[in-house]
């Protein structure tokens, strides 16, 4: 009988995740440069949190959220995304007692949505996402963008394109969601059976369908941002100006409205425009979520966030022709040529690793040749062949793999000729 992973997920192997820590190690390093503080929530929590939190008319909770029941009868679900489980714990925690308001936190981990697998899309996939949450100020959605983008250019990409849009504010959405119910109402007996419960429901979800996207009345739509307040528009009228303020070019889409029932105020999404990146161009999606906290039970903490997809990245590199530098290089191979060798290639290679020197020996009983093919697969810097004349002398040559210079050192001086 023979196994294979679950369909829509994948194994990430050696070669390939030397990349994945690469990702990781720029999202950490730009997390501690804007000062968001690492969060780590479980993999599954309340299916209701999800409901309120992500919106029981959209796509995620009706189609794709990974649902089951304990054993005490308790109906939990896989996180299908981070926003509701950070916001969760912001208000479990008290953080909106915290003197420092916004509370700036970061995220990474697997996510779980059963939907067709696509390039770069997973039924499980790794999600990194911040959350700015006690700030209603425009400048931290200007923020919360640039770290989006920062994260795109420090890993060498740069065909992209930032896309925003005002969702308004309370009395903007409902505004136009009588517009919407009139412009569809006539119609709607043409569109799919999930747009045709939306249209009482969420009218707004009717513009993220994919079914029916291409039917005329998609283009001619009422925009939202007809319908904008006042401050609603001031307030987009900010975030955009910060945003030239730090240079940061964008194109404003009407129709962009996300697929989360969350988001009110900025929207945002970054897109590649890579020739061949695929259909689907979307890398990273975010937005303010003024009223969520409150959903979830906590007080009147305004927040914004966004989130994105690390297999996708790594696919919008390899679109580009961008290749990540990863260190992952052998600094020594330890060739042993028989047993009484044996054990002292053992303590020279510890000795070695516990000096922060990478090492590696053969472990196979090889001949000489064997090992030295081995060395050179692997990219070791150095090489020693380890037999009873070394051990005798209680030296051995040091070899540079690349010049094929050698130089006898003695055992005791290794480390240190090693770490000149």
């Amino acid at each position: 009988m023979s196994f294979k992973v679950p369909r829509g997920t994948q194994d990430i192997l050696p070669g390939q995740s030397e990349k994945w820590q690469k990702v990781e190690s720029v999202l950490r390093e730009l997390c501690h440069v804007y000062r968001y503080q690492e969060i780590r929530t479980p993999m599954f929590e309340s299916t209701e949190l999800f409901q309120r939190g992500v919106g029981d008319t959209t796509d995620i909770v009706q189609k794709e959220m990974y649902t089951f029941e304990d054993r005490g009868g308790r109906s939990l679900t896989l996180r299908p995304e981070g926003t509701a489980a950070a916001v969760r714990s912001y208000v479990e925690h008290k953080m909106f007692g915290q003197p420092d308001q916004p509370v700036k936190l970061s995220y990474m981990g697997p996510m779980f949505r059963y939907e067709r697998q696509q390039a770069g899309r997973y039924r499980q996939f790794v999600q990194f996402g911040v959350e700015a949450i006690g700030s209603a100020d425009p400048a931290i959605d200007a923020e919360v963008i640039a770290l989006a983008m920062d994260v795109y250019k420090k890993v060498g990409l740069k065909d992209l394109k930032l896309v925003i849009n005002s969702l308004g504010d309370k009395e903007t959405r409902e505004a136009h969601r009588t517009a919407l119910i009139g412009h569809f109402e006539p119609e709607i007996g043409a569109f799919c059976s999930d747009c045709q419960k939306r249209l009482e429901k969420n009218p707004l979800r009717i513009l993220d369908c994919k079914v029916d996207r291409e039917h005329p009345l998609m283009a001619t739509a009422p925009a939202l941002t007809d319908y904008l307040t006042d401050y609603s528009a001031d307030y987009f009228a900010k975030v955009t100006n910060y945003l030239d303020v730090l240079g940061i070019p964008y194109e404003v889409d009407p129709n962009l409205v996300r697929g989360l029932d969350y988001y009110n105020h900025t929207a945002f999404e970054i897109m590649s425009t890579a020739s061949g990146f695929g259909a689907i161009t979307t890398l990273c999606g975010g937005g303010r979520y003024n009223g969520l906290v409150e959903d979830i039970g906590g007080p009147d903490a305004p927040g914004i966030g966004f989130a994105l997809s690390i297999e996708r990245l790594l696919l919008a590199l390899e679109a580009e022709g961008v290749s990540l530098e990863t260190n992952d290089e052998l600094e020594m191979y330890v060739v042993v040529m028989g047993e009484a060798a044996k054990a002292k290639a053992i303590d020279l290679v510890s000795t070695f690793r516990a000096n922060g020197i990478s090492a590696d020996m053969d472990y196979a009983d090889r001949k000489m040749k064997a090992q030295m093919k081995t060395a050179d697969r692997q990219g070791a810097k150095y090489v020693i062949v380890l037999g009873e004349t070394e051990l005798e002398e209680q030296a051995v040559n040091v070899k540079e793999m690349a010049t094929g210079d050698q130089q006898k050192v003695a055992f005791t001086d290794l480390v240190s000729y090693l770490q000149k």
